[in-house]
């Protein structure tokens, strides 16, 4: 289906992958994150949310972090207590004592060990869950948006969030969640056993504290700027390339590789100066931090020397406590150190939940209607309708299709024929006027019922990943095999798909790439002949296939449209001479309409595009 049609508006665009106006030739940044956090209280509390889903791992979690932690601070009371038994106070060395404590503190470091690696699976297991959770929400989310949202955004940046955005706030969870609370807990433990031993010493300590928080608040202050620009530049980059893989063709058609090039350079360059500026203010963290550590060690063996020269405290003492004191800053330090990790995932949670919060399409009215009873009477009033607000692309329409009519809706490009197609579906709708489908304004029938009645045939068409035989089930999903290979022998599928090796099942690559343009387009035929629809829109369904195979399913599209409302929309007049009206399209409204030959009798908008067409000049 073309990107950009009538009137260079946007159109729907069923394809995967495809290109709605947001894209690099649309409104630039729509949908983008600001540069820094807008709510990191909230958004922390959104994502606390779903790590509480999973509560049990949680606990289970904190359980092991706590008994790991707890015995990471007593060891170092332990090593004192072995240190110190080498030089008694009594002056009596006792081996048996000695070996006994060795002892102890290698039962603690072993359970320690063990309870960090149940502490780590569980993160592992959290933080999967967690993001699993979240992925899931949001492809719900997105599946429920507006094709208007979807239009007017960035399909790569969309899939960088769903893709980039998301793993980072599951490396955050498995990495720094852990990282925080036991630093809360060694903060509070180590600090205790410090005054315990020495608060002279501890007071010692604080000055290395006081250079931590300083030095982590001035590079913090850049960090919140640069790493969530990243998150957004990356998005921009994976739009590109989205965008660059998606029309590949294209691009060699034109011979446009070193503009896609450039343009790739570009946003690239973009990115990799702000990450540079965002890991080298990350890589400066860790040695800032560990100087300040080494400066504390430094204070803490002089002052702890003169003070055991002095016999004050005793050299286990000082073992311990620059021990605890080690153990005192690396919370710090680690917190510090994952700063970047966690604006990273903040910035990147942020735009995941931009998605979520966005507004849902509305599921329509809720009159009582059945898809069964649909006959098919549609009635255009007095139509009014803009993509972009001030510039009109129908005013004033009107336009009705009798039920069982075969309409052809021609006009030159631009002119709003498939706009018709996007307000009857509601994928848009009216700025004014009405549509009445058998007596009931669509605007009050429920959306899914009213999509239901109606059958698309598009001119790019949709092909998934799948076999031949699911790509036709996907007009009616409980359809059996039989069903399915008549619908297929009706497009003339068959023609080619039992030629195949494995025949229906077949498996078609992405967008069915394995397949001709013709052969996807008998594809999406059968797929409207299985549905069955008691409303038909063909938007150029036969403009890829050759004359010869036109003609041989000219027979199943006439059975198809046979006894249904028909809407057919064509530049090729030749194969719409058979339809009960022709409406020409001209300005926003019905310039015309009639069938083939009072058209071209009465030599106006329809006489004009057909001998044009047939003098060979493209309309």
């Amino acid at each position: 289906m073309r990107e950009l049609a009538d009137n260079n508006k946007p159109v729907v665009n069923l394809r995967p992958g495809g290109r709605g106006p947001g894209g690099p030739g649309g409104p630039h940044g729509m949908g983008m994150p600001h540069e820094k956090p807008k709510n990191v209280k909230a958004t922390l509390g959104r994502i606390l949310f779903y790590i509480g889903k999973n509560r049990s791992l949680l606990i289970g979690m904190l359980a092991v972090m706590l008994l790991a932690t707890v015995l990471n601070i007593v060891a170092p009371s332990l090593q004192a207590s072995a240190i110190d038994s080498l030089v008694p106070s009594d002056g009596e060395f006792s081996m048996s004592v000695f070996v006994g404590r060795l002892a102890v503190l290698g039962a603690v470091y072993l359970l320690a060990a063990v309870f960090t690696y149940f502490q780590a699976l569980f993160a592992a297991k959290l933080s999967q869950y967690t993001v699993r959770a979240l992925r899931k929400d949001l492809f719900t989310k997105i599946s429920t948006l507006p094709i208007k949202y979807i239009d007017t955004h960035k399909h790569g940046d969309i899939m960088s969030r769903m893709t980039n955005d998301a793993e980072n706030i599951s490396n955050s969870v498995s990495q720094s969640l852990g990282s925080l609370i036991s630093g809360v807990i060694t903060l509070a433990g180590c600090f205790a056993m410090m005054l315990y031993y020495s608060w002279l010493l501890t007071l010692v300590s604080m000055i290395t504290l006081v250079l931590t928080l300083v030095v982590t608040r001035l590079l913090s202050k850049f960090m919140r700027r640069y790493y969530p620009l990243q998150q957004v530049r990356l998005g921009e980059i994976n739009a590109r390339i989205e965008e660059s893989v998606s029309g590949f063709k294209t691009v060699k058609a034109f011979t446009h590789e070193s503009t896609v090039c450039e343009g790739f350079d570009k946003t690239s360059d973009e990115l990799c100066e702000v990450g540079i500026k965002a890991q080298t203010l990350g890589g400066i963290m860790g040695p800032c931090m560990n100087c300040i550590g080494n400066i504390g060690f430094l204070l803490i063996a002089a002052f702890g020397g003169w003070l055991a020269i002095e016999q004050v405290i005793t050299i286990g003492t000082i073992q311990a406590f620059i021990t605890y004191s080690k153990h005192f800053t690396r919370p710090i330090n680690e917190i510090a150190n994952q700063f970047a990790q966690i604006q990273t995932a903040l910035a990147g949670a942020e735009r995941v939940f931009e998605i979520m919060d966005s507004e849902p399409e509305d599921e329509g009215g809720n009159e009582p209607f059945e898809v069964e009873d649909v006959k098919g009477d549609i009635n255009f009033r007095n139509i009014d309708f803009s993509y972009v607000k001030g510039e009109p692309v129908l005013h004033d329409l009107d336009l009705w299709v009798k039920s069982g009519q075969k309409i052809a809706i021609v006009g030159a490009t631009g002119s709003g024929k498939t706009t018709i197609v996007n307000l009857l579906t509601r994928f848009y709708d009216i700025d004014g006027g009405e549509i009445i489908l058998d007596g009931h304004d669509i605007r009050n029938i429920p959306k899914k019922k009213l999509r239901s009645s109606i059958g698309i045939v598009l001119q790019d068409t949709v092909i998934f990943t799948d076999t031949i035989a699911q790509n036709i089930r996907y007009g009616r999903t409980d359809a059996t095999d039989e069903e399915v290979r008549e619908a297929a022998r009706l497009a003339r599928v068959d023609d080619f798909a039992e030629k195949l090796s494995d025949g229906y099942d077949t498996m078609l690559t992405e967008g069915g790439s394995n397949l001709s343009q013709g052969q996807r387009q008998l594809i999406s035929i059968a797929r409207a002949v299985l549905a069955d629809p008691k409303i038909l829109i063909l938007d150029e369904a036969t403009s890829s296939i050759d004359t010869r195979t036109e003609m041989h399913i000219q027979e199943a599209m006439i059975n198809l449209m046979k006894g249904r409302t028909s809407l057919i929309i064509a530049h090729r007049l030749s194969t719409i001479r058979d339809a009960d009206k022709i409406v020409v399209i001209s300005g926003g409204k019905v310039a015309e309409a009639g069938d083939h030959e009072e058209l071209l009798a009465a030599k106006g908008c329809y006489y004009e595009l057909y001998m044009s067409q047939f003098a060979g000049i493209a309309t």
